[in-house]
């Protein structure tokens, strides 16, 4: 199986396992889609440079504040959350959750999927 193929596998099972995901991706730190099982009304390169910049500015805030190397950046809005969990050195795990999800078992699968994707990568 290929890389990319091993992605996807990785984005699927994440939505499989946790029903609370609704759509997710592995963005590289230059702000590129890597895979993807984002909705088609989502444009993927907007939201990979987007992704990048969130995680330029938490890094450095991070730095800044003395608070160590950036792991997690989470967003909250009014119809659900934005969850960005590093993956490795050159790629993070971006994935969309329900309003109502349940924050802990998303934290935990993302965790999974991430080490996933880092273990594929490298």
């Amino acid at each position: 199986m290929s890389r990319t193929e091993r992605l996807n596998e990785t984005l699927s099972n994440l939505q499989y396992n946790s029903e609370d995901v609704e759509a997710c991706a592995v963005v590289s730190e230059d702000g590129l889609i890597i895979a993807s099982s984002l909705p088609q009304h989502v444009e993927e390169t907007a939201v990979a440079a987007m992704s990048a910049a969130m995680l330029s500015m938490g890094g450095r805030t991070a730095q800044e504040l003395k608070r160590g190397q950036l792991d997690l950046l989470f967003v909250k809005g009014d119809d659900g959350f934005l969850i960005i969990k590093n993956a490795g050195p050159h790629a993070v795990l971006l994935a969309l959750a329900r309003k109502n999800a349940k924050l802990g078992l998303i934290f935990l699968d993302i965790t999974r999927g991430a080490d996933a994707v880092r273990d594929i990568l490298s």
